[in-house]
């Protein structure tokens, strides 16, 4: 059973809870939507459904999104020139939110720990496939017209 963590660990969690929840959410919408892949957008799904069984509901009085003192998006943040940067910002968010998952559950909840243990390495096993099947497809955005760019 979880012994229960200082205040300031429990906000971490759910914000990292958040973080790789929210990139999946993403890439899954890329995949069912642009891609119309139903093998990567159920996997990814499914991936997401099993996250949501690490959510606890008690976290939420741990949430102090007014001090968060990065909760504006840098420059880099903000800037998206194709779908594969998209696909590789979320992909990134998603894999490093389980590994500080990863290591904050060592401190008392090991199987927790190997869980997003887990849950990064089926990561980057998807971020594997995505790039297999749809590496050349990076569209610009904000690309309207049929013509090319060089």
């Amino acid at each position: 059973m979880e012994e229960s963590y200082s205040p300031k660990i429990e906000r971490l969690i759910d914000a990292n809870l958040n973080r790789l929840k929210e990139g999946l959410r993403v890439i899954e919408d890329i995949c069912r939507y642009i891609h119309d892949d139903q093998n990567l957008t159920s996997a990814l799904k499914s991936l997401r459904h099993q996250l949501q069984e690490s959510y606890a509901l008690d976290r939420l009085n741990f949430r102090d999104i007014e001090s968060d003192v990065q909760k504006r998006s840098t420059q880099s943040e903000q800037q998206r020139e194709t779908l594969r940067d998209l696909i590789i910002a979320n992909f990134s968010r998603a894999e490093e939110s389980a590994r500080v998952l990863e290591e904050v559950f060592k401190l008392n909840d090991v199987t927790s720990s190997e869980r997003f243990k887990t849950t990064r390495y089926q990561l980057y096993a998807l971020e594997k496939c995505y790039f297999q099947a749809y590496l050349f497809e990076t569209p610009r955005i904000n690309n309207t017209s049929n013509s090319k760019q060089s």
